[in-house]
Parts: structure tokens; sequence; C-alpha cells
């Protein structure tokens, strides 16, 4: 069964693997992250916990519990006066079955109880019809548009009751 778990250092050589994996996937919806993310892994995965641990981003993987594999991640960002940005990825063979539109509800859950936040926000690129579903689908409204990585999306805001 898929899980949200926080960012561990423990989980460096599945986030590596995972990352690698989906590549090619990932750069066809959003910039793809280049050759120096690969080389420099290790180094800008001991940066992200560091970053974490100031409390001003919140980082989590969708792990499948019996075999410990990354199926996603599912990012709280910009922790700021009760509010943050969302942002997600999902493995390419993990799509299709419900698991980004799970995860998001339990990332908005988490952000009401574990981190106090009241308002979310998001974007995705307009022919990323998936996430545009994962997004209403849990509570999303359309806001408007703006830009991501320089192409034109659509802007989400989603308000949380304390028991979200």
């Amino acid at each position: 069964m898929p899980a949200l778990q926080p960012l561990r250092a423990d989980h460096a050589p599945a986030l590596l693997s995972f990352e690698r994996e989906n590549r090619a996937f990932f750069a066809a919806a959003v910039p793809d992250r280049g050759d120096d993310y690969f080389a420099e892994f290790e180094a800008r995965h001991q940066a992200l916990l560091d970053e974490q641990a100031t409390g001003t981003l919140a980082f989590h993987l969708l792990v499948d519990e019996t075999t410990g594999e990354i199926l996603g991640r599912f990012n709280l960002v910009d922790l700021c006066d009760g509010t943050a940005d969302v942002g997600y990825r999902l493995a390419e063979k993990a799509t299709g079955r419900g698991l980004a539109t799970a995860a998001v509800r339990d990332l908005c859950a988490l952000a009401a109880t574990r981190y106090g936040l009241h308002t979310l926000t998001a974007a995705t690129t307009l022919d990323n019809t998936a996430s545009h579903h994962v997004l209403t689908r849990t509570g999303f409204t359309l806001t408007g548009t703006t830009t991501l990585s320089g192409r034109p999306a659509r802007a989400y805001t989603r308000h949380l009751a304390p028991d979200a």
C-alpha cells in the first residue's frame, strides 16, 4: 500500500532511481532537471534535507510500503503565514490508478494538521490534463492563469479546514 513519508536521508538511493527511471516522462511535462542534477544528486538530497529542517518546506515521498519503491514526490514549498505551494510528480508506471489524487488529499490533510496551514496554491501547465483533474478532484479551485517554468499554466487555490 503506498503512503506518504517525509523525505529522509535513507530515501536517497530509491529517490535517485525514481528520478532516473522517470526522467523522460517528467521532461515531457516540465523542464528536465539536467545532467548536473543526477551527477550531484547526493549533495542536492542533503541540501533538501537541510532546507526542510528550516521549516520553510516539507518534502514527502509516496512510497510503496511493501517494496520500498518510490512512486512519487509530493511537496509543500514556501511555507509562510499559513500558506504553501503544492508540487508533485508521479512515476509513469503509477499513473492512472488514482494514486496522485489520494496522495494530494493526504498532503492537504497533513498541511492542515501537521503544518497548521490554511491555504494551498498550485499551478499546472495547460497541457497537463492529469494534474488539472487531480487538483479539481482534491478540492482546488481554478483561480486564473500564470506561468510555470516559462510555460502558460493554470493557477489553483484550496482553503483548508482545520480537519482537512
